[in-house]
């Protein structure tokens, strides 16, 4: 892994999700890296809308540094015309971004959004076991992070239902609970 593409995770880790950087594969590296920087663009937007425009420069310097570091795991060599053509979106991906920067523009921040998930859903399939269709990926997708939730659930302490002293019980009664 090159600097470039160190730095680009190191940006998205600073948003809680060092742990699965660490134990993740390459093609799941590279999932992430898109999710950081469609969620920086979303971010950006609402920056922007807000006239936040410190805050909106730095997103857009963030998915400007999360694009560098996807173009540099392009393999120009292996990748043949499908890399060229990678670096040639990513170049333009890059050049718009300065523009929404300059410009305020939350369509083109919309434009680069549709772009960059229109070549994530491409990576996602990469990866799709054989035969299961993308409907089936969602679900699977929606499956996990359903679980995911459960598992946060448990770990939150449940709501009580009953005081814990005799003073609480007082107190509950004189106000009607």
């Amino acid at each position: 892994m090159n600097d470039k593409t160190k730095e680009a995770l190191n940006s998205y880790s600073e948003y809680g999700v060092k742990s699965e950087i660490d134990v993740a594969d390459p093609h799941r590296l590279v999932q992430m890296l898109f999710d950081g920087a469609l969620k920086r663009i979303n971010l950006a937007k609402v920056a922007m809308k807000a006239k936040q425009i410190e805050k909106k420069g730095n997103l857009i310097g963030e998915v400007t540094s999360i694009i560098g570091g996807l173009k540099d795991t392009l393999n120009m060599e292996a990748g043949g015309e499908v890399a060229q053509n990678l670096a040639s979106l990513y170049d333009y991906i890059e050049n718009r971004l300065v523009m929404a920067n300059a410009s305020n523009s939350i369509g083109i921040l919309d434009e680069v959004g549709e772009l960059l998930l229109d070549v994530k859903e491409g990576w996602d399939g990469i990866n799709r076991p054989a035969g299961v269709t993308e409907e089936v990926a969602e679900k699977l997708a929606v499956a996990e992070v359903i679980a995911e939730e459960k598992k946060a659930a448990e770990i939150i302490p449940p709501k009580l239902t009953k005081p814990l002293s005799s003073r609480s019980n007082r107190a509950l009664k004189a106000y009607g609970r």
